[in-house]
């Protein structure tokens, strides 16, 4: 049984005008083949599947063709093309930069290059991957390029030309493949088809043009593993065989972070984990389709631009159309800062768990994309006619008073020399929330765990302490209410209520006065008078009057 010659392989390009999408490239080639000017170092760079080796073999054939056709390109006919193409000549040699990286290696190479060529007009070196020689086996290869034999011709072939010295850069011909164009590859696609066994559909073939992300290898790659799956092949084939047929749990994860549910987003992250599901690779699979939100949030076609089946598409749109712009910013750049962290510590779990709880909790996250997202949403819902509910219920008017705290650091004076300050405008800070000019109003503490992360650098014990409490705004006080009986006087100690007031004013732009609610205590007097109306009760029972409770 013959062996099966992959499809990359078997319609790979023998001529210039079968490579697709580098008429820039091939055009300049031809050019220099027909005039006789062709040089000794040619440079190709380009992203993988852009045609770069094969341009090199074409280019190898076309020198030493003993009949070339007249626009430059080799007659595929004569003992020196056939003999390139089999591999059987050894006057062009393919070398590997990265397995042969070494000095040693180079040193061979300028051995050989000495030798006259054994059959062909010219001796040439393709050295693929060029970036990954070693500083030592850069230095030879420039020795033998700065004074080079007439009979040999280098070209290197790199994708990341930017680890190429320049000294080696300077002495060669630079050529930039671009990444081939969607519809060049679709078209080849179909073409291919025609002349195989199998078939494909227009969409099918536009789709795997788009999933190849501009590399002709990499789209008959997958045309070839369409192929092994059904003859037929149509967009569902090239959905489960590139593995987009089951994605939906990112859509779900999208919908948990909108509805803040951050229950489902971790039962999710459980059930793929369980699933043996790489967590890098899921994280990135949510940045990309984070990405996709905000390509369709913000493009007029975002076909194009977008690697997705069609179904997919419509569900971004429907999903974006309900996201702020803010908000899909927010996640994506929470989600790229994991992908970030996450290559480089055990925990990956943990550290996407931290990740979705940040985003379905916004108040946690103190960044500005964060502020900016909450706005965006609350100014969403007011348009709406939605007011929203406050997350702390504001505090009775029947409330007993908050305590104010006067402290040993905080003079009458100087109250007064910072209500001037206010009154002034001298100090500068955002105010993320608008005090009402009435006294009796009340505004809940929103950012209230904010402050809490600003007072944990100045007075840990006491963050500790309010951590659990809430905070609301009645015109220029702050009024902290806290289950502890020993925040007023926790407060009362050297400095604590500067601290706080501090951290306050950094959060939310003002000072406030500091008013301290204890519910203990109130629990505590609310006994006490229980305790002594049951003993008036008792006495007055006792002496045998009767009393009447309204």
């Amino acid at each position: 049984m013959a062996v099966y010659q992959a499809l990359y392989r078997k319609w790979r390009p023998k001529v210039f005008e079968d490579v697709v999408s580098q008429p820039h490239v091939t055009r300049t080639l031809q050019n220099e083949l027909k005039t006789g000017r062709v040089g000794h170092a040619y440079l190709f760079t380009g992203s993988r599947g852009t045609g770069k080796t094969t341009c090199a073999k074409i280019f190898a054939m076309a020198v030493n063709c003993l009949h070339p056709k007249e626009d430059g390109s080799p007659c595929q006919e004569c003992t020196s093309c056939t003999g390139i193409e089999q591999g059987s000549l050894l006057d062009v040699a393919e070398i590997d930069a990265a397995s042969n990286n070494g000095v040693e290696d180079i040193r061979r190479l300028r051995e050989e290059a000495n030798f006259t060529p054994a059959v062909c007009k010219y001796r040439v070196y393709i050295i693929d991957e060029v970036h990954m020689l070693s500083g030592s086996a850069f230095n030879a290869l420039l020795k033998i390029m700065e004074e080079p034999p007439a009979h040999v011709i280098f070209i290197l072939a790199t994708t990341e030309v930017h680890k190429v010295p320049a000294t080696i850069l300077s002495r060669c011909q630079r050529f930039d493949f671009h990444r081939v164009r969607a519809e060049d590859i679709a078209e080849r696609i179909l073409y291919i088809a025609e002349h195989e066994s199998f078939t494909v559909a227009k969409e099918a073939a536009e789709l795997i043009a788009k999933l190849a992300d501009g590399g002709m290898r990499d789209a008959l790659s997958l045309l070839d593993q369409c192929a092994a799956y059904q003859n037929e092949i149509d967009v569902g084939t090239v959905s489960v065989a590139a593995g987009l047929a089951d994605r939906s749990y990112l859509s779900k994860f999208a919908e948990a972070i909108a509805s803040r549910d951050s229950s489902a987003a971790l039962e999710m992250v459980d059930t793929l984990y369980r699933q043996s599901r790489d967590l890098t690779r899921l994280c990135e699979e949510l940045v990309t389709y984070y990405r996709n939100l905000m390509i369709v949030k913000t493009v007029r076609k975002p076909g194009d631009l977008i690697l997705c089946v069609p179904s997919e598409l419509e569900q971004l749109k429907e999903q974006a159309g309900k996201l702020p712009l803010s908000e899909i910013l927010m996640n994506l750049s929470e989600f790229q800062g994991c992908l970030d962290r996450i290559s480089g510590t055990v925990g990956k779990r943990t550290e996407l768990e931290m990740s979705l709880i940040r985003l379905c909790s916004p108040q946690l996250n103190a960044s500005g994309d964060a502020i900016l997202a909450r706005l965006d949403r609350l100014e969403t819902q007011l348009r709406a006619g939605v007011v929203p509910a406050p997350s702390r219920p504001a505090e009775p008017s029947a409330a007993p008073v908050p305590e104010e705290v006067q402290t040993a650091d905080q003079p009458a004076a100087d109250r007064r020399g910072v209500q001037e300050q206010e009154e002034s405008g001298e100090v500068p800070a955002p105010a993320p929330q608008i005090v009402p000019e009435q006294e009796d109003a009340v505004i809940p503490v929103d950012c209230w765990p904010e402050i809490m992360e600003r007072l944990a650098k100045t007075d840990p014990p006491l963050c500790g302490l309010l951590s659990s409490a809430s905070a609301c705004i009645m015109g220029n006080a702050l009024c902290i209410t806290s289950n502890s009986g020993m925040v007023a006087a926790m407060l009362k100690r050297d400095g604590a209520a500067g601290r706080l007031s501090e951290a306050v004013a950094a959060q939310l732009g003002k000072k406030y006065r500091i008013r301290v609610r204890s519910l203990a205590q109130e629990a505590g007097q609310e006994e006490k008078k229980q305790d002594e109306l049951s003993k008036f009760l008792e006495t007055a029972e006792q002496s045998g009057v009767s009393v009447h409770l309204k």
